[in-house]
């Protein structure tokens, strides 16, 4: 449906009650609302994130990289709460400028180095310790394409069609037919790429994987948004099993656990310092869920 009696002014201005699940904490000006200092752990590599799909790539590759060996991967995750406005605190902003999950700050030699945007998260980590992103001049360019196309077409799932079809505080016709039909193109895309391979750059996991899979692994399997039925998911059937195949990772359960405070007890680990905190996290060390 068009709102025909809407007509773009000549000049926007904020509207503050715009409504919307996240009206709270959208804002047209960038920077810092109030002053805070982000905690520092013991280990070299101190991430600052919460469990969404963006959060996720950077905790699975580091529960990755551990899984492989990687000790100098150890890693503090410290709780972002975006809906509390903890990414417009000072420090975070600092390491982070852009006010988005997740942010890495890398203390592990004589200078930090801030690393902000999840992709970019994935190739320092990967180029740092030589894993999960092949050095074969070709299939580094295939890994690298794809996590490029995570980064380029996640806005339409996100911000485009699970905000009109989920969270926007009415339902426009033609906002969500126009997402959704995109979002199809992209599932299209995945499944017709991953019939010819087992993963998304070829017969080997790569970051790629690790930033697609909370996507849209999650998309497929009624996680986010839950429109599988309205998406007719099922014809997907190789992003399926892509999807299931990544799941039953040990790396990926666990980091799919960090920085979360939602869903059952036993999936939440709000923060991670220790590769113990999975065993023996207990119910009052859980927030609440969000």
């Amino acid at each position: 449906m068009t709102d025909e009696t809407y007509t773009p002014p000549k000049v926007w201005t904020w509207n503050k009650e715009n409504g919307g699940r996240f009206a709270n904490i959208n804002r047209p000006i960038a920077g810092p609302t109030h002053e805070k200092e982000l905690p520092v752990g013991r280990h070299p590599l101190q991430l600052y994130s919460l469990a969404t799909p963006n959060g996720v790539k950077a905790t699975v590759m580091l529960e990755e990289l551990l899984e492989l060996g990687h000790k100098g991967a150890e890693y503090d995750a410290w709780l972002i709460n975006i809906n509390q406005g903890d990414q417009f605190g000072s420090g975070f902003v600092s390491v982070n400028p852009n006010s988005k999950i997740p942010a890495l700050l890398d203390r592990s030699g004589p200078e930090p180095i801030r690393v902000f945007e999840s992709g970019a998260i994935l190739v320092h980590l990967a180029e740092k310790f030589g894993a999960l992103l092949p050095t074969d001049p070709a299939r580094r360019a295939e890994t690298l394409s794809w996590l490029f196309w995570q980064m380029g077409s996640a806005p339409y799932l996100g911000g485009g069609f699970g905000h009109f079809y989920a969270y926007a505080p009415t339902k426009i016709e033609y906002a969500i037919d126009r997402f959704a039909m995109e979002v199809k193109r992209q599932l299209d895309v995945l499944d017709r790429r991953l019939a010819e391979s087992a993963f998304l750059a070829g017969d080997d996991y790569t970051i790629a994987d690790i930033a697609v899979w909370p996507w849209y692994g999650s998309l497929v399997k009624g996680v986010i948004y839950e429109a599988g039925e309205f998406l007719s998911v099922h014809e997907y059937k190789n992003v399926l099993r892509w999807t299931d195949a990544i799941a039953q990772r040990p790396a990926v359960q666990r980091g799919r656990m960090v920085n979360r405070t939602w869903g059952e007890p036993s999936s939440q680990l709000p923060e991670r310092h220790d590769a113990l905190d999975f065993a023996t996290r207990t119910a009052d060390k859980l927030t609440p869920a969000q």
